[in-house]
């Protein structure tokens, strides 16, 4: 797949990884910590943003940009994603969904409205800058929760293959 010029993707890195028990972004799946494969997953974009927390002090490959708040939630990293994108539309991946493919994550982007998503939720997901409102409105009130944020856009929902969409909540999932 040819690089989409107009398109920044946005990798996800700010959870807590508590179930886990260490920062999901350096378990290593196939050789590769999970942080390698979400990046590598986003080259098709012309614009790549690893969004997360300086304080955790990840080593990874690529530069992490700070999403600015002590909030350990999903919504966070969009809001700071899309604040930092030089583009209008951006594709936001989590680091624990290491199934997702450039087709699927272009498939998001090409119906993006306010957002597009999977059918199982917020993440993976598509979102344009029209949204950014609507959620640093919710991220300030306190109400973290990204599905009840996209709620309130012009959201299209996109079938995405299941199993694309498995992510990693513990080490066995691995």
């Amino acid at each position: 797949m040819a690089d989409r010029r107009g398109l920044s993707g946005v990798l996800l890195l700010g959870g807590a990884s508590t179930r886990f028990g260490s920062p999901k972004a350096l378990a290593r799946l196939d050789g590769r910590t999970l942080a390698e494969i979400g990046w590598a997953a986003l080259a098709f974009c012309d614009e790549r943003i690893a969004v997360g927390k300086t304080a955790d002090r990840l080593d990874l490959p690529f530069p992490l940009f700070d999403d600015g708040t002590e909030v350990r939630a999903p919504i966070a990293g969009v809001v700071a994603g899309l604040r930092a994108a030089a583009n209008e539309v951006c594709v936001m991946l989590p680091v624990d969904t290491p199934r997702i493919t450039r087709e699927a994550l272009a498939a998001l982007a090409d119906s993006c409205r306010d957002a597009a998503v999977p059918q199982t939720g917020p993440l993976p997901g598509a979102y344009r800058r029209s949204a950014l409102p609507v959620l640093e409105q919710a991220l300030s009130a306190g109400r973290l929760s990204l599905r009840e944020a996209v709620a309130g856009l012009d959201t299209l929902v996109v079938d995405v293959e299941p199993d694309l969409l498995l992510n990693v909540n513990t080490p066995d999932d691995l």
